[in-house]
């Protein structure tokens, strides 16, 4: 079964742009926010693995813009993994604006366990399987 979050968020001034609409960048912050919650709420938090000597980079991101979000929005981050590898992670974002349920944006990120100078390492047993329960 694939670990799933929620969190609820509401869009910042500072997010939106010249045309009064989020900022496509803030999107993938908001993919920050639900990755380290989603990996909080199962015991893991990224700095215990920084003292280890352990990083765990984006190596691809991609988002799909459906509508836009503006300023004092409410809106509703889902984030799940959906692939675990040997060494990487893929985590899935939707973006949904609340109250009416309409998606505003899907997407991914793809991350790699490295160690301290950039080569990807093996993602510990536990890990793996605080991840896929």
């Amino acid at each position: 079964m694939a670990i799933e979050h929620e969190i609820r968020l509401r869009v910042r001034y500072e997010e939106t742009d010249a045309m009064r609409v989020v900022h496509y960048s803030k999107y993938f912050v908001w993919f920050e926010a639900g990755r380290v919650e989603l990996l909080r709420s199962v015991g893991i938090q990224f700095k215990d693995f920084e003292k280890k000597g352990l990083f765990f980079p984006v190596v691809e991101a991609m988002a799909n813009y459906k509508a836009s979000a503006r300023f004092d929005d409410e809106i509703l981050l889902k984030t799940k993994i959906t692939k675990i590898g040997n060494t990487s992670v893929r985590f899935e974002n939707r973006v949904i604006k609340l109250p009416e349920l309409s998606l505003i944006c899907e997407g991914h990120t793809v991350h790699v366990l490295t160690d301290a100078d950039g080569r990807p390492t093996q993602i510990p047993e536990e890990m793996k399987a605080g991840l896929s329960t």
